[in-house]
């Protein structure tokens, strides 16, 4: 394979992995209605499920996962994951009970743990600083394509499967119509495992150097590399983390507002937002890294965090479409938001991996997940659950619950946006001279 090729081969399995481990993850925003059914669930239960469950795991491995991608082989530890994540949902198709789904659904956050840190180490490695932002928003897009196709997919799907009654499956026996989903999306995961085995290691470059040879980093060095600007740092990952606040609440409960609000069944609500999801954060996405890496050619040093402040600006717009009369009005108004929570983040992540230095990357790069997905998986489902069940004490009042959503993520993420450019400013210019060339 040609050199200048190979590259954007890597990033296209990466990112179908990306796309594949977000229809495991969101698949559950089509199935509130069966699942709290057949297990007698409330919406609070439901959001733990779509949410803490994932999340605990996800980001506590996260960080144990991304220290071991540091210093071991990235590609096989991403091959582990899938094949743990993809065997994880399946296991879904076969649970008896709310705890054993509870425990399922930690396991495809095991999974998931080694896909993101591993994959922005690697992508820091194979692209120059000029294509890093873009390069890493196509990694992102599968975010956002993985969600919207969970829906667009699933909604297909389940407007298919029988309401009542039980399906018979091999090994797994009696099992819920709903179950059968989670065998269709979780098995094909393992072809993408066996694809990524055509790809190799890469060379790691922008190590610390010490006499000509690349420093070995221990822990504590590690972190302390890592929180040597822990302004910049840390607001860059909770505001990120106030975006993925609104996505996942949104992903988690869209469709079953739109049902609720508007009377629409969930498959039609799930396919149309799916559509808006896809349309809306490919374009999003795309946008943020072509603009990032254009105001850093500029010789904008903030650049990749201006596209934040701009998309969470716009993402406060979205307060006001669970409000609209009709359903397909609040679904479209829904596009810019989604379009702006999808601009920043393949620009943050690029703004992470250049402020450190290869030997701590996955592990900078999991803390930041860490934060994110705490935020954004742990409390955006359960969060617009809490409102609907302990605030507004009734399950067709979810609309005020989604304007609340928007309201708090959008006004905190927007203040934090702004306060990282000055502190990310003088981090960038405090770099480490001793840096090797990436």
């Amino acid at each position: 394979m040609k050199k200048n090729v190979y590259p954007w081969y890597v990033l296209a399995l990466l990112t179908l992995a990306n796309i594949s481990s977000f229809i495991d993850r969101q698949i559950l925003s089509l199935l509130v209605k069966p699942i709290k059914h057949d297990l007698h669930l409330t919406d609070t239960q439901m959001s733990l499920l779509m949410g803490l469950s994932f999340a605990l795991f996800y980001t506590f491995f996260g960080i144990i996962l991304g220290r071991i991608a540091d210093r071991y082989s990235r590609r096989n530890l991403i091959i582990g994951g899938i094949t743990i994540w993809s065997l994880m949902t399946a296991l879904c198709g076969g649970v008896r009970s709310y705890g054993q789904f509870f425990l399922a659904r930690m396991g495809v956050g095991v999974g998931e743990a080694t896909l993101s840190p591993s994959a922005f180490s690697i992508i820091a490695d194979l692209f120059p600083k000029k294509r890093l932002a873009t390069a890493m928003s196509l990694f992102s897009m599968g975010v956002f394509l993985g969600s919207g196709l969970a829906t667009l997919i699933g909604a297909g799907i389940v407007a298919k499967l029988p309401n009542e009654g039980t399906v018979l499956v091999p090994v797994f026996g009696e099992i819920y119509p709903w179950q059968v989903l989670f065998l269709y999306i979780g098995l094909p995961g393992l072809v993408i495992a066996l694809l990524l085995l055509t790809i190799r290691e890469p060379q790691r470059t922008g190590t610390l150097q010490t006499n000509g040879q690349t420093s070995r980093v221990d822990l504590g060095e590690s972190l302390d590399i890592i929180f040597r600007h822990p302004k910049a740092y840390l607001l860059i990952a909770f505001s990120v983390a106030c975006q993925a606040l609104i996505n996942y609440g949104c992903n988690a409960w869209v469709p079953t507002f739109v049902a609720r609000t508007y009377g629409w069944e969930v498959p039609r609500a799930g396919a149309f937002y799916g559509l808006v999801v896809v349309v809306s954060s490919i374009a999003g996405v795309l946008f943020g890294g072509w603009y990032a890496d254009k105001l850093t050619r500029d010789g904008h040093t903030d650049g990749r965090l201006r596209v934040g402040v701009l998309g969470i600006g716009l993402a406060l717009l979205g307060c006001i479409a669970p409000l609209m009369p009709r359903a397909e009005w609040a679904l479209l108004t829904l596009s810019l938001p989604i379009f702006g929570l999808a601009a920043p983040f393949g620009a943050a992540t690029a703004a992470i991996q250049e402020l450190m230095p290869n030997q701590v990357r996955a592990l900078a790069s999991s803390i930041f997940l860490f934060i994110l997905n705490l935020i954004g998986i742990g409390l955006g489902p359960t969060i617009v659950a809490l409102f609907t069940d302990y605030i507004f004490h009734d399950e067709n009042m979810i609309r005020y619950s989604l304007v609340l959503l928007f309201a708090l993520g959008g006004g905190v993420g927007l203040v934090l946006s702004y306060l990282s450019l000055k502190p990310y400013r003088l981090a960038v210019a405090e770099k480490q001279s001793v840096l090797q060339p990436a």
